[in-house]
């Protein structure tokens, strides 16, 4: 099974690499795009954001580029698309806010003539899902968990918003815990927003229901630093975290002594993602359906022993 699981990585990362490499003919073609992500105030989404607009535009200078947040309101991203087909855009990069009730949103779009290219979550009815492996990011993370504590011990899932990655992530973990009986998992269903605040407030009740904590994993970086702050509010040292993203702030996180609660990150390639997301509606409008509907980038795992050579989400490409 080992073999088989580091194939499939190294096949995974080739698939990524020869997305990157290629140039759909006729892309040129492109003159508007619509970006809709779940919030224009997390970092990661702002550096997709970013990427996917260089590329665009190095492809079509004077192409429009119009990128929102729906601020994790389906309601609000439904309009967002609405607005995408009224502007004609040529294709839609999306967030969604949900993998299965955004499919509706995506079918109107369709019936317009525009494709629609999903990426860091996944959703039912695009043309294609180009997003991290997220059971890889969440199974690496809690393997660390469960490796730092020789099988044994309590250990808390701070989940997230139902997106399809967090699911996924969740996922992950718990396939790595299940292989432990020593493992106790205190609770795992609680929604820490996907933000430092929310990542906070629910540590807070960990904090005051659980007299024992040996480890929690948050579904993100910013769930991550808010639970370690929340511990050191109430002198709480019994634990670590792990998490997933490998954002800047998690970067300058595992330098922190004064966070050394937080010792390590599923890291996400946040210059892949956008590119090949961007290369794959390239491609779309330009008649060439991609092979797989879904495409996963590979995770690794960034630690206070590897951080100085990790490569993250800030560094130079050469496009």
């Amino acid at each position: 099974m080992k073999t088989t699981r580091h194939f499939t990585r190294i096949f995974l990362a080739g698939a990524a690499l020869a997305l990157l490499s290629a140039e759909p003919c006729l892309a040129k073609e492109v003159k508007s795009v619509g970006i809709s992500v779940g919030s224009l105030g997390n970092p990661g989404f702002v550096i997709m954001a970013n990427t996917a607009t260089r590329l665009i535009h190095k492809v079509n200078p004077g192409a429009q580029v119009t990128t929102v947040g729906y601020d994790y309101d389906l309601g609000k991203q439904f309009n967002q698309i609405d607005n995408f087909i009224a502007a004609g855009v040529d294709f839609i990069l999306l967030n969604p806010g949900d993998p299965k009730a955004i499919a509706p949103a995506i079918k109107k779009a369709h019936a317009a003539g525009i494709p629609v290219v999903a990426f860091d979550t996944a959703a039912e009815g695009a043309d294609a899902n180009v997003t991290t492996d997220n059971v890889m990011a969440g199974r690496i993370s809690c393997q660390y968990i469960a490796d730092k504590l020789k099988g044994k011990g309590n250990v808390i899932i701070e989940n997230g918003p139902q997106v399809s990655s967090v699911i996924d992530r969740v996922n992950g973990c718990k396939q790595v815990f299940a292989k432990y009986p020593g493992i106790k998992v205190l609770s795992d269903n609680l929604d820490g927003k996907g933000s430092r605040d929310g990542g906070m407030a629910v540590a807070q009740g960990y904090l005051t229901r659980f007299p024992k904590i040996d480890a929690i994993f948050t579904i993100n970086d910013p769930q991550a630093i808010g639970t370690a702050l929340a511990a050191k509010q109430v002198n709480r040292s019994d634990f670590f975290i792990t998490s997933v993203d490998g954002s800047p702030d998690m970067e300058a996180a595992l330098k922190d002594p004064g966070l050394s609660m937080i010792e390590a990150s599923a890291s996400q390639d946040f210059y892949a993602i956008p590119k090949v997301a961007v290369q794959t509606g390239l491609g779309l409008i330009a008649g060439k359906k991609p092979e797989k509907q879904l495409i996963l980038i590979p995770s690794s795992l960034v630690t206070r022993q590897n951080v100085g050579a990790y490569k993250g989400w800030n560094a130079k490409h050469d496009d």
